[in-house]
């Protein structure tokens, strides 16, 4: 289990009671079956090879990373790591809470993509005519060998809002997910099993979060993201 942060637990319990009260095991045929005296839905020992999901928190970190120094190959990599994943949209049931602040700023309407960091990695390459070759090479080349896997949703949650999703994932099975910001606010994250267990936490001042962990049993996770920003946020939930 990967936590990315271990911040005060006040915060993490503000989070937990926006979450939805579900308390049920999913079955494989479909049933569902009481798992009010389980403890958390993750087996603490198990892991997993890191996948698709990692790879595009990976980019967004890199991305921030190059804008903030300038560099523009730190950006080209990031492009290319965004690139490389053939993302699918998807709905999933949330449940948004709170009023939005008055007077907020409107943010932007969506997180960079790929697309963004290539054309980013452009301008900072500048008149550098090997950075400006190496991103002319990674353009022609974008698209190409994408490896499937990763689903997302996309919401644009007003300041002083809280989003609860309801995501499933296999029991025995390696579960990823992240949230990615678009950079306008803080939003505080929290990951928690069917029973209330928290599995992972962000409550830093970031708008991005990395979760990957492997369940006991087949089961509903609920994925909290509230924006304690004065900004609209857009962000996407990623999964496996």
């Amino acid at each position: 289990m990967t936590l990315k942060s271990l911040l005060p637990a006040l915060a993490t319990t503000a989070l937990l009671a926006l979450s939805l009260p579900v308390f049920a095991e999913v079955t494989l045929n479909g049933t569902a079956t009481e798992t009010s005296a389980k403890g958390p839905n993750v087996k603490s020992s198990a892991t997993g090879s890191k996948g698709v999901v990692a790879t595009l928190a990976m980019a967004q970190d890199l991305y921030t990373l190059g804008m903030a120094s300038k560099d523009a190959l730190t950006v080209l990599t990031a492009a290319k790591l965004a690139g490389s994943v053939d993302i699918k949209a998807v709905e999933r049931k949330k449940d948004t809470r709170g009023s939005a602040l008055a007077g907020e700023a409107e943010g932007k309407d969506l997180p960079v993509d790929a697309a963004t960091m290539m054309v980013a990695a452009k301008e900072l390459a500048g008149e550098d005519e090997v950075l400006a070759g190496l991103v002319e090479d990674a353009m022609v080349e974008a698209g190409r060998g994408r490896v499937g896997g990763a689903s997302s949703t996309l919401s644009r949650l007003s300041a002083g809002q809280t989003d609860t999703w309801e995501v499933p994932f296999y029991g025995d099975s390696y579960a990823e997910l992240a949230v990615v910001g678009d950079g306008d606010s803080n939003l505080d994250v929290l990951v928690s099993d069917e029973n209330g267990n928290t599995i992972c936490y962000d409550v830093s001042w970031s708008d991005k979060i990395y979760c990957d962990f492997v369940p006991s049993w087949n089961g509903y996770f609920y994925v909290t993201v509230q924006n304690n920003g004065s900004t609209r946020n857009s962000y996407y939930l990623l999964t496996n």
